[in-house]
């Protein structure tokens, strides 16, 4: 039994693994379940950036600490069988943090050449929700394109491009700041920062 309320996060090999790590704590502390699937570059990075070292073929989510009360469902990147591969499969949207550009060119181009391109590909062909976070710069013009055709398409792209106005006095502060507009893209309610117009949280 699926629940619309599920959510598919997926771990690519751009930086910014930090991001991904929050917005699976938070998620899943919300109560509910995640889907999860990373790359083998998701995976270099989070080793190269965390320190967390993962095995895609026997993973064990503990492995990336104290997520919360939630549940964490693992799917190897290459398992076409899963779930997540087709639409039949009900969710409440995809995020893809950090969003590699390979990634991201992929999707544009409809290549679903592992389970997160197919998942992406599903959740843009069932008009659900799905979000990219892509942290690269300088843009070259075939990224810039390439986020065009996937805004075109129905997805969200979402820069991990942290705010000030919130003040930041931390690199925990500023990593909130982007998995909350994450969060506000998949409807999930938090306290991770300020909103403009409000108080800071104490």
């Amino acid at each position: 039994m699926t629940d619309a309320r599920d959510l598919v996060v997926a771990i690519t090999g751009a930086s910014g693994a930090p991001y991904a790590l929050r917005l699976l704590q938070v998620v899943v502390r919300s109560g509910r379940t995640v889907h999860l699937t990373i790359s083998p570059s998701g995976a270099t990075v989070l080793r190269e950036e965390t320190g967390i070292v993962v095995d895609l073929d026997r993973f064990d989510p503990a492995a990336l600490g104290d997520l919360g009360p939630g549940r964490v469902v693992y799917h190897h990147h290459q398992d076409f069988s899963a779930g997540i591969a087709s639409g039949s499969f009900r969710t409440g949207g995809m995020v893809i943090s950090p969003c590699s550009m390979s990634t991201l060119g992929a999707i544009a181009h409809g290549i679903t050449t592992n389970l997160i391109t197919r998942a992406a590909d599903v959740h843009l062909k069932e008009r659900r929700k799905l979000i990219l976070v892509p942290r690269e710069t300088p843009l070259s013009l075939i990224h810039l394109e390439n986020m065009a055709a996937v805004t075109r398409a129905g997805a969200i792209v979402l820069p991990a491009m942290p705010g000030w106005y919130h003040r930041p006095e931390s690199l925990a502060d500023m990593i909130d700041f982007v998995v909350a507009r994450i969060c506000d893209g998949l409807d999930i309610d938090h306290d991770l920062g300020r909103r403009w117009g409000g108080e800071r949280p104490t």
